[in-house]
C-alpha cells in the first residue's frame, strides 16, 4: 500500500521537474512512511511513498523491469500474485524479488494492458514505456484504491491524491460549481468528477493510456450483473459456494509480511470475516472495534462476543460525541474533497486505535452491496408493492409525515418517513439515490444562491446516473439499483472514506467481499436468495449459518453510524456558528445566510431535523476553509 505521483512532460517543462515530483510526494507521505523513490527520464517523472507490507527489501518503486524498457508505480496489493509468479516461472521468466509488485511488472511487461484482467486486488498502477514513450494508468476493478489525473495539452498530471496533484504548477484549483451540486445532493462527488475543474477520478475497471499524440481510455472490466441471472446451483448449494468463496478470500487477503488484523463492529459482515480469518491464520489475530456512548448506536457488546468465541486479541475504545466534536478539523484536513458521510469520524478514530498494533486490515465492506442489505432495497420493495394506491392517498401519507413529532434518535420514525418521501414521483433509479443521498431539488435551491443557484437549474444533476444505467444495459430494476448502488454510493462514498481514513494513519484495509471470484458468483445469485421478501443478504446470512451464532446472523442492521442530530444540538454548535456564520457564508458567494440560519434555528430548537442539510455543508465550509489557508 503506497502512493503514487507523476508527470509526463512531452511538452517543454517550464519549471524544475525534480522539485516538482518530490513536493507531490511529500504532500501524500501519510501513505507511505516506509520510505520513497523517484524516477526521472525523457517525458517523464514519476514518485512513490511506500508502505512495506510484502518483501520489505525487494519492493521497492519505481521498479524496473530486467531490460529497463519499463517503470512500474504501483499502489495496492495483488493477491493472487503467488499463482501468477508460478505461471510466469513456467513461461520462462525469473524473479529477484518476494514482491508482488515485480509479478505485477512482469505479467504487463509480457502480456501488456491485457493482463490487467488477471490481477484479483486491489490497485492503482501508472506504468512508463520508456520504448514507445507511453503512459498506461489504471485502476481495480471497484475502485479499492484511488488514481486522480489532470490534463494539460499533451501532458498529464496523476496522483493517490487531490493534495498531491495541487503541488504541480499546472493544476488548477478551480471549484468546479457542478461537482459543488452533485456533493449537496449525494454527500460525495461521483466518479469521474471532481470537486476541481480539470481533474479527473479515472474509472474503476479502466485503463488510460497518454503518450504524445493523445489519449484513449478502454474498459477492461465491468461489474457482471445480468438481466435473470441463471444457475444451475440450488439455494443450499449457493450457500456452500459463498462459504468456500469467502474463505478462499480472505485465505488469500492474509498474505503479509506484517500482521493482519480485522475491523469488528459486531455486525454480521465483519464477524464473518474475523471468524474465517481466526481460523486461516497461523496465529491469534488483532480485531479493532470502536463503541459510542449513546446505547443505540453501540455494538461494542456484540464485537466483544465474537472476539471471545475466536480468541482474537481484542482492541476496543469508546467514541463519544465529545470526542467526534475533538478529531473533527483533524478529518476534514486530511480530505480532498468534501465527504458528507458522518461514519467517517469513527472509522477514522478506528484507523487510528488499529494502526497503533498492525499495518494491514481485513474490512466488511462490500456485503451490503453485493447482497441487497441497505434497507433502501427494502424500501424499494415497498414502493413497488404500495404503488396500486392513488396519488390521493400518497399526498395524505405525506401531510400525516410532517405532523409526526420530531424526534434527533437514530433511524427516528420523522427521519425516516421524510427519507421515504423524498423519492416520490421519480424513476426508481433517482429515487434509491436521494434515499441514500442528502439534498433534494427545492432544498438546494434554497440554500444556493448566485452562479451556484443558476448551475442547479441549467444541470443535469443525473446525467452519470443515466450514462450508467445506459452502460449497464439491464432492464430489471432490482438489477440496476445493485448496479448504480456499486457505482456511486460504496465506490465514491464507503471506499473513498476508507481509504482516507485508514491511509491518514498509514494503514492498509483489504476488502474480502471485493475478491475477484467472490464478486462474479455474487453477481449471478439471483435476486430473491439476496433479498427474499423484506429479509437482506438472505443468501449470506445462511451461508454462516454454523459460522456465526444465531443471533448475530439475524439481528437488526445497525451500521456504523454516529449520532448526528443530536451530535450537532449537543457538541457542536459553537463550530457551525463559527464555520456556517453569515460572514463566512457571505464570502464563498455560493450559499443564502438567512435560509441556513433558518435551519439551524429550527435544528438546534429540536423544531426539525435538518441533519441532512447541515452536516453537508458543516463538512464543505470547513473542507472550504482548509483549502483557502494552505
Amino acid at each position: 500500500m503506497c502512493g503514487i505521483a507523476g508527470f509526463t512532460t512531452f511538452s517543454v517543462a517550464a519549471y524544475d521537474r525534480g522539485q516538482v515530483i518530490r513536493r507531490m510526494i511529500e504532500a501524500i507521505a501519510h501513505r507511505g512512511p516506509d520510505g520513497e523513490g523517484f524516477y526521472e527520464d525523457a517525458g517523464i517523472a514519476l514518485g512513490h511513498r511506500r508502505l512495506a507490507i510484502i518483501d520489505a527489501e525487494g519492493g521497492r518503486q519505481p521498479m524496473t523491469d530486467g531490460g529497463e524498457r519499463y517503470q512500474l508505480l504501483y499502489n495496492g496489493e495483488v493477491y493472487n500474485y503467488v499463482e501468477l509468479r508460478k505461471e510466469l516461472e513456467a513461461r520462462g521468466r525469473s524473479f529477484k524479488t518476494r514482491s508482488d509488485t515485480e509479478v505485477v511488472l512482469e505479467c504487463l511487461a509480457l502480456e501488456g494492458k491485457a493482463a490487467l484482467g488477471r490481477f484479483n486486488g486491489m490497485f492503482a498502477i501508472a506504468l512508463w514505456d520508456r520504448r514507445e514513450a507511453r503512459l498506461l494508468l489504471a485502476r481495480d476493478r471497484v475502485g479499492i484504491k484511488p488514481l486522480l489525473y489532470y490534463r494539460r495539452g499533451a501532458d498529464i498530471v496523476f496522483a493517490s491524491e487531490i493534495k498531491a496533484l495541487l503541488r504541480h504548477p499546472l493544476v488548477s484549483r478551480q471549484i468546479d460549481l457542478r461537482s459543488v451540486n452533485k456533493y449537496f445532493t449525494y454527500g460525495y462527488v461521483p466518479t469521474p468528477h471532481s470537486i476541481y475543474e480539470g481533474i479527473h477520478k479515472l474509472e474503476p475497471g479502466t485503463c488510460l493510456e497518454v503518450d504524445s499524440a493523445g489519449s484513449s481510455e478502454s474498459v477492461y472490466w465491468d461489474i457482471p450483473l445480468t438481466d435473470n441471472p441463471v444457475s444451475g446451483r440450488n439455494f443450499d448449494e449457493c450457500c456452500e459456494d459463498l462459504r468456500n468463496l469467502m474463505r478462499n478470500s480472505v485465505r488469500r487477503q492474509l498474505r503479509s509480511d506484517v500482521p493482519v488484523g480485522v475491523f469488528l463492529s459486531g455486525g454480521l459482515d465483519s464477524s464473518a470475516i474475523t471468524a474465517l480469518a481466526a481460523q486461516e491464520s497461523p496465529g491469534r489475530i488483532h480485531s479493532f472495534s470502536i463503541g459510542f456512548d449513546r446505547p443505540t448506536y453501540d455494538e461494542s457488546r456484540y464485537a466483544r462476543r465474537i472476539a471471545s468465541l475466536y480468541d482474537t486479541i481484542h482492541h476496543e475504545e469508546t467514541f463519544t460525541l465529545a470526542k467526534a466534536a475533538s478529531v473533527f478539523h483533524e478529518v476534514m484536513d486530511s480530505l480532498d474533497e468534501p465527504l458528507a458521510d458522518a461514519s467517517l469520524l469513527p472509522t477514522y478514530f478506528l484507523s487510528r486505535l488499529a494502526s497503533g498494533y498492525v499495518k494491514v486490515v481485513l474490512g466488511g465492506d462490500g456485503s451490503d452491496e453485493l447482497f441487497a442489505g441497505y434497507p433502501s432495497f427494502q424500501a424499494h420493495k415497498a414502493v413497488e408493492r404500495l404503488s396500486f394506491l392513488p396519488a390521493g392517498c400518497r399526498d395524505w401519507l405525506g401531510r400525516m409525515a410532517r405532523r409526526v413529532p420530531v424526534s434527533h434518535h437514530y433511524a427516528s420514525t420523522s427521519y425516516l418517513l421524510q427519507q421515504f418521501l423524498k423519492g416520490a414521483g421519480v424513476s426508481p433509479e433517482v429515487r434509491f439515490l436521494l434515499w441514500m443521498g442528502n439534498c433534494g431539488y427545492a432544498e438546494k435551491m434554497s440554500l444556493f444562491l448566485g452562479t451556484l443557484q443558476e448551475t442547479l437549474a441549467e444541470a443535469d444533476l443525473f446525467e452519470d446516473l443515466y450514462r450508467h444505467v445506459q452502460r449497464s444495459g439491464l432492464m430489471d430494476t432490482f438489477q440496476r439499483l445493485e448496479y448504480i448502488c456499486m457505482k456511486f454510493y460504496f465506490q465514491d462514498d464507503i471506499l473513498a472514506k476508507v481509504d482516507r481514513a485508514s491511509m491518514a494513519h498509514s494503514l492498509e484495509v483489504r476488502v474480502p467481499f471485493m475478491d475477484t471470484a467472490l464478486v462474479d458468483y455474487a453477481c449471478r445469485i439471483q435476486p430473491f436468495y439476496k433479498l427474499n421478501g423484506f429479509t437482506t443478504k438472505y443468501v449470506l446470512k445462511h451461508a454462516m449459518t454454523g459460522l456465526l451464532p444465531v443471533d448475530i446472523i439475524h439481528r437488526r442492521k445497525a451500521g456504523f453510524m454516529m449520532p448526528v442530530a443530536s451530535w450537532l444540538t449537543e457538541c457542536m454548535r459553537d463550530s457551525i456558528e463559527d464555520i456556517c456564520s453569515p460572514a463566512a457564508l457571505k464570502n464563498t458567494g455560493f450559499f443564502d445566510p438567512a435560509y441556513v440560519r433558518q435551519l439551524l434555528d429550527e435544528h438546534l430548537q429540536h423544531r426539525c431535523d435538518h441533519r441532512k442539510l447541515i452536516y453537508p455543508l458543516l463538512c464543505f465550509m470547513a473542507w472550504l476553509g482548509k483549502q483557502e489557508g494552505r
